[in-house]
């Protein structure tokens, strides 16, 4: 017996947006969702909701890190302002800000999370607590889905459970051993978007939050010994917001470079600069340091970078240029400005590692592309069966790509898949 015309299974943001655009076409949907709904995207972007980013398919792509040509089609037939648009038609004003990072005006996550909710809810999306255990299918054609409590029937069902990454807010990687089970491959899982680990302590500047500095991350080169051969290969560049923890970094910069340090070779050491004028060339700085300098000749040198750095990493930057921190400024050589300078424009971190996976804002790998079609999301083995969302091996920076992936996937398996008749 059909229960219905499609199954969802996942009630995060793919899931649910799925949902609300196969009920726009009239289709009978049933959502499978044991937890609490969209509770990670209740909480992505601090609680704000980074829910795009204002831009072309070509620049989000850019922005893309893991197979960003099997959503080259799937971007361009539902992009940004597509999302933009979806949204602000349900009542949430929205607002593109640095970076071309769109939120709500409100500042509200819970607002994208009420209007997708009562969107569902005067469509008649019927949603059911109950946990998917397996895919049902017979001779590759999906028929329906087994859950713990009961079994559910329909000629389509789209699979949008998420990741492995935020374990609490229900993303538990059911969806990986659901495909496999199924005959899909899942490649390996790793956190993306994650917390780096630094061999320094940096417990003295836990809770330091940078704007506009520039983070580069290197491979360098060593011998037996253990020595840099003075060989660095840069593996990332960005400029933004950075945060520091007892751990080591975090915050945008530290979360996307974590993505290259976790894939380059293990044998290198991996080194952190962080610049931190990036706006002032070595010149210009130097000419800054002069002039603050000169109207606190008579200070020491602890205390007479306050309008140039905040006041708790100053001792840190001064002990890096091996300057005792209660010297006269008027005593300071060229020698030690030099140092200063250099400590400003190369805050030098070592890589030792990425915290855990349920740490990560997302979950590198998943569903092996190859066997998914990439207009509509099915299955390429069993017909009927789609996805969408971080369930599948694409991974993006930070700055609202990933939930752009989320929607844009959602939209392909849920619209596309109408249009072409697979219901």
């Amino acid at each position: 017996m059909i229960n219905s015309d499609i199954i969802i299974i996942g009630g995060g943001a793919a899931g649910c947006f799925a949902a609300v655009c196969a009920a726009e076409q009239g289709k009978r949907v049933l959502l499978l969702e044991p937890g609490r709904l969209m509770h990670k995207l209740g909480i992505t972007g601090k609680g704000r909701c980074n829910l795009t980013n204002n831009s072309d398919t070509e620049t989000i792509l850019k922005h893309i890190k893991t197979n960003p040509r099997f959503l080259q089609g799937t971007l361009t037939r539902f992009g940004s302002a597509d999302v933009m648009a979806f949204f602000e038609n349900l009542g949430v004003r929205l607002g593109t800000e640095r970076g071309n990072r769109v939120f709500p005006v409100s500042g509200l996550a819970s607002d994208v999370v009420g209007a997708l909710n009562m969107r569902m809810n005067i469509l008649g999306v019927e949603i059911i607590k109950d946990r998917a255990v397996e895919i049902l299918q017979a001779n590759d054609v999906l028929v329906g889905v087994k859950c713990e409590k009961n079994s559910y029937y329909a000629p389509k069902a789209i699979l949008a459970s998420g990741g492995l990454s935020y374990p609490k807010t229900g993303s538990t990687g059911d969806g990986y051993k659901l495909a496999a089970a199924a005959g899909h491959t899942v490649t390996p899982l790793k956190p993306a978007l994650v917390p780096i680990i630094t061999r320094e302590d940096c417990s003295e500047l836990a809770g330091l939050s940078l704007k506009n500095v520039k983070l580069s991350l290197f491979s360098a080169d060593m011998n037996d010994e253990g020595c840099s051969r003075n060989s660095h290969s840069l593996l990332y560049a960005g400029q933004g917001e950075l945060l520091f923890t007892h751990f080591g970094i975090s915050g945008p910069l530290a979360l996307s470079a974590s993505c290259y340090a976790e894939q380059s070779t293990s044998g290198n050491q991996q080194i952190i600069k962080i610049d931190l004028k990036p706006a002032l060339d070595e010149k210009k700085l130097d000419a800054r340091l002069l002039r603050d300098f000169s109207e606190n000749k008579n200070k020491q040198i602890q205390n007479a970078l306050g309008a140039l750095l905040p006041k708790i990493i100053i001792p840190c930057v001064i002990s890096r240029a091996n300057i005792q921190p209660d010297k006269q400024v008027n005593e300071i050589t060229v020698a030690e400005r030099g140092r200063l300078l250099a400590a400003l424009k190369g805050f030098t971190l070592t890589f030792a590692g990425v915290r855990p996976i349920d740490e990560a804002v997302i979950t590198d790998g998943g569903i092996d592309v190859r066997e998914i079609n990439p207009k509509t999301m099915e299955s390429k083995l069993i017909k009927g069966l789609h996805f969408a969302g971080e369930v599948i091996d694409v991974a993006a920076f930070t700055g609202g790509f990933n939930l752009q992936i989320a929607f844009s996937t959602a939209y392909a398996a849920a619209i596309e898949g109408i249009n072409k008749n697979l219901y």
